[in-house]
Order: C-alpha cells, then sequence, then structure tokens
C-alpha cells in the first residue's frame, strides 16, 4: 500500500474494507495506546481478533485492565471508522497500517510503532535513509543558522530530513530541506488536518509536495501537550540518528534525543556557548555521550552502514550514508564492485574509465571505508 496521498487509487486499496475498518477502530479507542497495541497484536494476531475478543479474554494480556478491556469490548465506532475512512479518500490523505509491507523499515523497529500513519504526501523507499533535526522553538540566530547549515548540506548529500514543523529549529531544518532541493518529513502531534502551529500551514503544503506530513493520530485531533512527547518517538524512529541543535536543560528535544538512545540510534549535539541557556541541554547531551558535531562530514563519519540495503532518489543501492556524498566517477565505479571480490580489468571494463583513475578512485572508496583491497587487484565492497 503506498503512503502516497498522490495516488488516483484509494489509498487502502491493498486491504479489503472491513480490514481497513478494523484498524480504524482500533486507533479510535481511547487510552489504548501504541504499546498496549502491540501487546494485543501479539496474542490476538490482528485488529479483528481483538475487537471481537470476550473481555477475560483480553484481560490475560500482560497490562490491560479492566478499564481498557471494556473499552475495546463496548466500543461502537464501526460507524465513526467508516466516517473516517470516507473522510481521508474525500480529503485524499493516505493510510498506512502497521501490517503494511510498505510500513517504513526503520519505524517498524522501534518498541511502540505507530498502528495507523494518516499521510498527506509520499513516503518513498530513498527516505529510510533520514536524519531528525530538532532543537528548541526560542531558537537563537547562531542556532538557527546551524539548523539550515546541517539541513541543507545533508538534503544535498541524499538525506531526508525529519522533524516535528514546530517554530524554531524544526521550522528553518525543513525550510531548509526544501531550499536545497531535497526531501523532507513533518511529524504532527495532531492530526494532518490540524496543523499545528497554524502558522506553518503554507509549509507543509510545501512539504507535501517534497515529502510528507504524517500523523498517528485521527482526523480532526487538536493538538495537546501528551501528544507531543509520543510524536518525538516517530520523529526519530523514521531517522538514523538525530541531531540536537539547540536545547534548554527542559528542553523537548532532549525528549527526542532519549527516544533515540532507546531506540538504538545515533545522537549528535551541536555545541553552542557555555553562558548560553539553548546550549546547555547540548552539552548535558555530550558529556553523555553525544557525538559532538560541527558538519556534516561528522555526521557521515560516525553513520555506520545500514541495517537492509535501500535505494537513494536516483535508484542506487546505497549499504553506508557515506555513499550519499559520492560524485559520479565515484558512485560508477562503487557500483562496478560486488559484495566478494572484483578485479581492477573488470572495473575498468565495465565503467570505461581508464585504469589510473580507476586506482586513484579505489583508493578513495577504501579511505571512506566502502570498499576493501583483497590484494593488489581485487576488492570487495563493505557490507
Amino acid at each position: 500500500m503506498s503512503l502516497s496521498s498522490n495516488s488516483n487509487r484509494p489509498p487502502e486499496q491493498n486491504f479489503n474494507e472491513n480490514q481497513t475498518i478494523d484498524w480504524l477502530r482500533l486507533n479510535l479507542i481511547n487510552g489504548l495506546g501504541p504499546r498496549l497495541r502491540q501487546q494485543l497484536l501479539e496474542f490476538f494476531d490482528s485488529p479483528a481478533n481483538i475487537l471481537g475478543a470476550r473481555e477475560s479474554q483480553l484481560r490475560q494480556v500482560p497490562g490491560i485492565g479492566p478499564n481498557i478491556a471494556s473499552a475495546i469490548v463496548n466500543s461502537n465506532n464501526r460507524l465513526a471508522a467508516q466516517s473516517e475512512l470516507h473522510r481521508c479518500r474525500e480529503l485524499n490523505i493516505g493510510l498506512v497500517f502497521e501490517s503494511d509491507e510498505n510500513y517504513p523499515a526503520n519505524l517498524r523497529e522501534i518498541p511502540d510503532p505507530p498502528g495507523i500513519l494518516y499521510s498527506r504526501g509520499e513516503i518513498i523507499p530513498a527516505d529510510s535513509i533520514a536524519i531528525a533535526i530538532v532543537g528548541t522553538r526560542h531558537a537563537s540566530q547562531y542556532g538557527l543558522g546551524q539548523a539550515e547549515q546541517f539541513a541543507t548540506g545533508l538534503a544535498r548529500a541524499g538525506f531526508t530530513i525529519v522533524s516535528g514543523l514546530a517554530r524554531g529549529i524544526d521550522t528553518v531544518a525543513h525550510q531548509a530541506a526544501l531550499e536545497a532541493g531535497g526531501r523532507t518529513i513533518a511529524v504532527l502531534g495532531s492530526s494532518v488536518t490540524n496543523v499545528y502551529p497554524p502558522e506553518n500551514k503554507r509549509l507543509a503544503d510545501d512539504i507535501t509536495k517534497s515529502g510528507a506530513v504524517i500523523s498517528e493520530s485521527s482526523l480532526d485531533s487538536k493538538p495537546k501537550g501528551s501528544s507531543f512527547p509520543q510524536r518525538n518517538r516517530i520523529v526519530t524512529g523514521l531517522s538514523l540518528g538525530v541531531i540536537v541543535v539547540e536545547a534548554a536543560a527542559r528542553s523537548g528535544a532532549l525528549i527526542s534525543a532519549h527516544h533515540a538512545m532507546e531506540q538504538n540510534r545515533e545522537v549528535f549535539a551541536v555545541p553552542g556557548r557555555v553562558d548560553s541557556r539553548t546550549a546547555s541541554g547540548c552539552h548535558h547531551l555530550i558529556r553523555d555521550g553525544a557525538k559532538l558535531v560541527e558538519h556534516v562530514d561528522h555526521v557521515l563519519e560516525e553513520l555506520g552502514p545500514l541495517a537492509t540495503k535501500t535505494l537513494d532518489v536516483q535508484g542506487h543501492t546505497v549499504l553506508h550514508p557515506a555513499e550519499l556524498q559520492l560524485n559520479e566517477q565515484e558512485r560508477l565505479i562503487l557500483d562496478a564492485i560486488v559484495d566478494d571480490s572484483t578485479s581492477i580489468d573488470q572495473i575498468v571494463s565495465m565503467t570505461q574509465i581508464p585504469v589510473h583513475r580507476v586506482l586513484a578512485t579505489i583508493s578513495v572508496l577504501e579511505m571512506k571505508r566502502l570498499i576493501t583491497r583483497l590484494s593488489g587487484t581485487l576488492v570487495s565492497r563493505n557490507q
């Protein structure tokens, strides 16, 4: 099922009507959060089985108390779910479910993935090479400049920039990615029909043309304080790592950093002035082991190989984020090298590049740790 809201086909076409309604019904039950839903799905296998279970059966699931069990058994929300689906179709809002094969792979890895993503715009496979950029809403000019620098450089390198569309650092990160001709994803703490903050509605519209605006919240859900920490786990869950640009000691950006640590994502922090209140959170993260970064190359040096092979926006197979910064010749030669072993003569024959240039480029790729020289004439691509 595609996340695209630009498709002419209904976004839930790969599911039958009843399956779609069941997922929506589950999502509309008050008090049923992502972790409890995960436990129910592990126990009952499907939303239909959960909705059809008796209260005594539901109570067998760890964490399911009498209130939640009763809410599920007495959920008379089929009409509400049908109305929700009808409105999604009318508004061209995509739906993707956790059981969908096109559900974002990075997000599926976290302990509490959202059961449903509502989407305006499109998430594509290349968006799995993503980095989150977060920070305070009350950013200094220094912080805004750093957010712009990192978002611009990483977007140009081929990363999708993920953030929360909040004022300050988030807004600049999204804008810089778009201005660099890159892709960006905004994760909302409200519904996709209730953009917050309201002054970013136009930015949200622009993002849908080069990425997506997504939320796990049902249509018309309004922004509320408890939604934003939950939103932050999706921001980091979609990403290979998170860059905290500016954050006070109690900033919400630190919640994102802690989510990233729990999700085994890389955490990067941009240093600031030692007497700046908005730098104190970043300095605290650095003391706790976050990587200090000053420019894009620092980020690329720290990101390890990708968990699974993926394709960039040009369709090249990417095994390591550092590959996103290769020039045309380096890309051509790397693509000619297979995982086990490839001879220099084979590379010259496949690429039609003179041997002296092939040898020079192989040295560069070796320094970038993208290949290994097996002998004087054989190389292999690192996994």
